[in-house]
């Protein structure tokens, strides 16, 4: 009975010390749905139109608008940057993140990806048969693409899959300094794969934009849960930290 007291005070005393940081990352949420409401009122109403074909113009040679500035190895580089946020590269590297989780014993965990990414992809979908917005005519596409354009599928999984995938993956490993530099490269990636949309002119910025905020809040959201589960003992505990490491903040 005492043994069991205890483990309920410590549990009680983890929760208390990890509230207020619960509740930035709530107001994070908040913030980034908040942005994404307002763009697709924005987007919507009309307001927009003038900000995204002055960005894509920008962004395109002003003699020939199909033509995009910079040399022949940038357009090169653009195109094989997004596709890292194509479904074929995001589904490989959701299932080599769920069998490392697996091989690693963190069963629990390699279950949250699935729920996280395959969760994304349907809002994702959804949310762009509701809002129905065309892609751009402005400029020439540089990429073959089919499906609607708001909000960007590409730079919203990409936010899903590997803030999701960097901020899991960080949770299991030891050193501060690992776990900076896998949210750095998740952060990297969803901003590059992004830009490219726009550059590549399949999408307005402010599709962009509001698939960055939505796949952001979402992947938030999934972590705030896995902390939840974690204080509760229903998904593997985050790795301890290394010998020679500071521990992480709570």
């Amino acid at each position: 009975m005492i043994e069991k007291m205890r483990a309920r005070l410590s549990q009680f005393l983890a929760w208390r010390r990890s509230e207020p940081r619960t509740l930035e990352w709530f107001i994070g949420i908040g913030v980034l749905l908040l942005g994404f409401i307002e763009l697709a009122d924005e987007v919507g109403d009309g307001d927009t139109r003038g900000f995204d074909e002055a960005a894509i113009r920008i962004l395109r040679s002003p003699a020939d608008l199909s033509d995009p500035i910079g040399p022949w190895w940038i357009e090169m580089m653009f195109k094989d940057i997004t596709a890292l946020g194509g479904t074929a590269v995001l589904g490989l590297v959701t299932l080599f993140a769920i069998g490392y989780l697996l091989l690693s014993g963190k069963r629990a965990n390699a279950l949250l990806v699935v729920v996280a990414v395959v969760g994304g992809v349907l809002l994702s979908h959804f949310l762009k048969l509701g809002f129905n917005r065309p892609r751009p005519e402005l400029v020439a596409r540089l990429v073959e693409i089919r499906t609607l354009s708001f909000p960007s599928g590409h730079a919203m999984q990409s936010a899903v899959t590997y803030l999701t995938l960097g901020a899991l993956l960080a949770r299991v490993q030891g050193g501060r300094s690992t776990r900076a530099y896998l949210m750095a490269v998740a952060v990297i990636l969803t901003l590059l794969i992004g830009l490219s949309r726009v550059y590549l002119g399949v999408h307005w910025p402010t599709d962009v934009l509001a698939g960055w905020c939505v796949g952001a809040a979402w992947a938030l959201l999934c972590w705030v849960v896995a902390r939840a589960l974690d204080r509760r003992g229903d998904v593997e505990p985050a790795s301890p930290p290394a010998p020679d490491q500071e521990p992480a903040p709570p």
